[in-house]
């Protein structure tokens, strides 16, 4: 069982910046995958970015390469989202997500999830 808690959304204008943070708990092995899901009401849930904790490799959609970075802290067990140069369509609910092993560029089978946060990014 891994449980996660996201926080850090808000609201932003176009161009801004947010730091989204995960914090994932009840692991004994970092040999797990930790992603970050957006999805927005009616729609399915699209993958947005990936860190494997045991090496920090990242792999990211497109849409968001180049200005969404993974940080982590292990001793805190936060894995930290920095997004910038927001767009009016990166608005959504996020979604910290987590499965064990090397995500290799996958976004299915991952099995556990936080709440959500939600980030607003405003013309």
């Amino acid at each position: 069982q891994v449980d996660l808690a996201e926080s850090g959304g808000g609201s932003v204008q176009a161009g801004g910046s947010l730091t989204l943070s995960c914090v994932a708990g009840g692991y004994a092995s970092n040999s797990l995958t930790v992603g970050w899901f957006r999805q927005s009401t009616g729609n399915q849930r699209k993958g947005v970015a990936a860190i494997y904790l045991r090496d920090g490799a990242t792999y990211y959609d497109t849409s968001v390469q180049g200005r969404f970075t993974f940080t982590q802290d292990a001793d805190k067990k936060t894995i930290y989202l920095q997004m910038t140069d927001l767009k009016p369509e990166d608005s959504d609910t996020y979604y910290c997500a987590a499965k064990p092993g090397f995500g290799r560029g996958s976004w299915y089978n991952f099995r556990f999830w936080g709440r959500g946060t939600q980030v607003i990014v405003s013309s």
